[in-house]
C-alpha cells in the first residue's frame, strides 16, 4: 500500500502578457509542430522522397488545420456532443480545454488526402512520414496533460510512484499522462524511426509504417486506458470500455489492413493487372 506522491506545483500558464497568455498546451502544439515539421524536411532529403522539402513546406499550414479544427470537432463528436449541441458558442472556446486526438487524426488523414490530390503525390508516401514525426506532438501533447493536472489516471495503492492530483480526491492515482507520454511519445517515436532509417525494404512499401503506426498507437493507447480514469460525463461505453479505447479498435484493423496491403506480392499483382 503506497499514499500517494503530491501533485508538484506547476502553473498551467508559462507566460503573462496582460490579457493575453501563453499555456504549455500552447507551447506543446507549436513545437510539436515545428519539431515535426524540421524532422519530416530531413526525412525527405535523406530518402529522395516524393513528399519533397517543399511539400512539406507548403503541407504544413495543412496539417495544422487538421490538428486544430479535427482534434477540437472529434472531441465536440466524440466526447461531448450533448453538451455544444445544447451551447454551440462553446465549440470556439478552445482555450477552455477540449481537443481529441482521434479527431486530429481524422483531421490531419483528410489534409492528406486532399494535399496528395493537389499535388499528385502518394498519400501512403505522405503518411510514412508524417507517422515518424507525429510521436514528438503526442509526447508534448501528454506533458501538457501532466502540467494541466488533467486526464489523469484511475485510483490506485500498489504502485509507488502513484499520484494526488488537485480537484482529483485524495486518493493516490496513477499519472497515466506519463504513461502515454513514454508509450504514444517516446516508444512510438524509436519504433517508427527505427524501422524508416534501419529498414530500407520495409520503408520502401508504401503505407507499411503508416499501418504500424495504427497498430502500436490503438494497441498503446488501449492498454493505457485501463489506468486512465474514464471522462466523468461519459463514463464506460461498453462492457467496462472507455470511448478512448472503442476508437483505438477501428485503427487497429485499418492499420493491419494497410501492412498486409502493402506486401510485396500483393503490390506485384496489382502492378500487373492491366
Amino acid at each position: 500500500m503506497y499514499s500517494g506522491i503530491p501533485f508538484p506545483q506547476i502553473d498551467p500558464v508559462v507566460l503573462h502578457f496582460g490579457a493575453f497568455v501563453i499555456r504549455w498546451y500552447s507551447l506543446a502544439y507549436i513545437f510539436g509542430l515545428i519539431g515535426a515539421w524540421g524532422l519530416a524536411r530531413h526525412m525527405s532529403k535523406q530518402a529522395q522522397s516524393t513528399f519533397t522539402v517543399l511539400k512539406i513546406d507548403d503541407f504544413l499550414i495543412w496539417a495544422t488545420l487538421g490538428v486544430v479544427l479535427g482534434g477540437r470537432l472529434g472531441y465536440v463528436l466524440f466526447y461531448n456532443s450533448y453538451y455544444f449541441w445544447e451551447h454551440p458558442m462553446q465549440i470556439l472556446a478552445v482555450w477552455q480545454g477540449g481537443m481529441s486526438f482521434h479527431g486530429g487524426l481524422l483531421g490531419v488523414i483528410i489534409a492528406t488526402l486532399l494535399f496528395a490530390w493537389k499535388k499528385k503525390i502518394s498519400p501512403l508516401v505522405m503518411g510514412d512520414i508524417l507517422v515518424c514525426v507525429a510521436p514528438i506532438g503526442l509526447f508534448l501533447g501528454r506533458l501538457a496533460n501532466f502540467a494541466n493536472a488533467e486526464l489523469y489516471g484511475r485510483i490506485t495503492h500498489n504502485v509507488p510512484w502513484a499520484m494526488i492530483f488537485p480537484n482529483a480526491g485524495v486518493e493516490p492515482r496513477h499519472p497515466s499522462q506519463l504513461y502515454e507520454a513514454g508509450l504514444e511519445g517516446l516508444c512510438l517515436f524509436a519504433i517508427l524511426n527505427g524501422v524508416w532509417w534501419l529498414s530500407p525494404r520495409l520503408r520502401s512499401r508504401e503505407g507499411w509504417i503508416l499501418g504500424l503506426f495504427f497498430v502500436l498507437y490503438g494497441v498503446f493507447r488501449f492498454g493505457v486506458e485501463f489506468t486512465r480514469e474514464p471522462d466523468a460525463h461519459l463514463g464506460f461505453i461498453f462492457a467496462h470500455l472507455s470511448m478512448g479505447q472503442i476508437l483505438c479498435l477501428p485503427m487497429i484493423v485499418v492499420g493491419v489492413w494497410l501492412i498486409r496491403r502493402s506486401h510485396p506480392k500483393r503490390v506485384l499483382k496489382r502492378m500487373q493487372l492491366p
